[in-house]
């Protein structure tokens, strides 16, 4: 890697949530400051920043293989790795061939000065602070290449589900202040954005540490003007309360018909295996108000299928409520061992043919229901934030109930919301509709 700052390239891969791809930008952006760039498609970088997730095992066999294939293909470059994976196996990562410096949750955004340090020194660094050491809350709103803004208002997590890492890879829960936040959404709003996905690893908490609330923030948000839409990532089904719900519908400016709820379990048995705090019968009541304050919502829901515990009678049980819910899709997950976690605590293990099985019940009763909304919305006229085209043959975006739209390329359309008809599910791709262009 050459020592000239000025003609450093970085570039940057993400694996695992949105609030990853939220701090990925803003690294990108402090590296820009340093003088680094981020490299353009095709270009050698000298810089590989890759921000890994570990919410499953499979999230860390990701990480490795990227990690990998990075060495392999840019042997010159230093090679930066972050993010929840590690976090929790710092070593593990740092052991892996070509990686140069390792950065825990803590260190994440103070990658430019380890950068800086590694060009002077050319000394491995792994750097992680233990999560439950971890106080500073560090805010981030950035958008990177895409579209969309990521706004960050809250981290870590302090309800320790006994399948999940998140607890030891984030730390506890810490918010952002409303008065700031709201100022780096004005930020955005300068810089041209149009909406903002607002992210955090568990949002409802927001508040809790600071004498604040969520809903002080969505409506706060709400009165930025520039931004004409916002969206929260996810949210506890404990945590959304009906307040926020009938705002969303009847008083919220630019709030989205869009929620993200995780379930991970219609069984109420196996919910308190996991320590989640709702049963089915209080998800199901979110979901029926949603319904009830906007028909037409995106309701997106995680589910985890073959988690221990989940006997044969507890996961019919699980599929029956999954079936009887009136959401749109279900994100479904196979129950993933983790080290450290109580649920290995839990009872025999679901043998993994089974738990496939049981995966791909659940993925196809989500398309039937995502199918279903989808042609529920054709011929309807919805408002649609166009993004950057990858080509130049078509343009994506995305209805303000959430569903992705193609249409030929209008190149001043980008970046805008044009109103658009719904035509037809697209022949070829599943969950994209085929959309007709009506006005601004």
């Amino acid at each position: 890697m050459t020592d000239n700052s000025e003609t450093l390239k970085a570039a940057f891969f993400t694996l695992g949530c949105k609030l990853n791809f939220s701090e990925t930008s803003t690294i990108g952006k402090l590296l820009a400051e340093r003088g680094i760039l981020r490299a353009a498609k095709g270009e050698t970088p000298d810089i590989c920043v890759v921000n890994t997730c570990s919410v499953t095992e499979m999230a860390d066999k990701k990480g490795r293989r990227l990690i990998r294939s990075l060495a392999a293909r840019y042997p010159s470059a230093t090679i930066a790795v972050t993010g929840c994976y590690a976090q929790l196996k710092p070593q593990e990562v740092a052991a892996l061939p070509g990686v140069d410096i390792v950065l825990g949750s803590d260190e994440k955004l103070r990658m430019a000065d380890y950068i800086d340090s590694w060009k002077l020194t050319r000394r491995k660094s792994v750097e992680v602070t233990p999560a439950l050491d971890i106080t500073a809350f560090r805010p981030s709103c950035e958008r990177g290449d895409r579209t969309r803004f990521f706004l960050k208002v809250q981290d870590g997590c302090n309800y320790f589900c006994t399948y999940c890492t998140i607890p030891f890879a984030r730390g506890r829960s810490r918010s952002g202040d409303v008065a700031q936040l709201v100022g780096m959404a004005r930020e955005a709003a300068a810089a041209g954005g149009r909406e903002i996905v607002i992210t955090g690893v568990n949002i409802g908490e927001f508040g809790r540490d600071n004498g604040q609330s969520l809903f002080d923030l969505l409506r706060r948000l709400d009165e930025v003007e520039g931004i004409e839409r916002f969206r929260i990532s996810s949210i506890e089904p404990n945590l959304l309360t009906e307040e926020i719900i009938r705002w969303t519908a009847s008083e919220a400016r630019a709030f989205m018909p869009h929620f993200h709820i995780p379930l991970q379990s219609g069984s109420d048995k196996v919910l308190r295996l996991m320590n989640r705090r709702y049963n089915t019968a209080l998800f199901a009541s979110r979901v029926e108000l949603v319904r009830e304050a906007i028909p037409d919502a995106f309701i997106g829901v995680d589910i985890i299928a073959g988690a221990r515990g989940e006997t044969p009678e507890e996961w019919e049980r699980s599929l029956e409520f999954a079936t009887g819910l009136d959401v749109t899709r279900y994100h479904v997950f196979p129950y993933s061992e983790r080290p450290g976690t109580k649920a290995l605590l839990l009872g025999d293990a679901v043998p993994q043919e089974e738990k496939h099985r049981r995966v791909s019940l659940l993925t196809r009763l989500s398309d039937r229901k995502m199918d279903a909304f989808m042609r529920a919305n054709l011929g309807r006229v919805r408002p649609v934030l166009w993004e950057q085209p990858s080509g130049d043959a078509m343009m994506h975006g995305l209805t303000d109930n959430y569903l992705r739209v193609e249409a030929p390329l209008v190149p001043e359309l980008i970046n805008h919301v044009s109103r658009v008809r719904l035509d037809a599910v697209h022949p070829t791709e599943q969950e994209i509709i085929v959309g007709s262009h009506i006005t601004l």
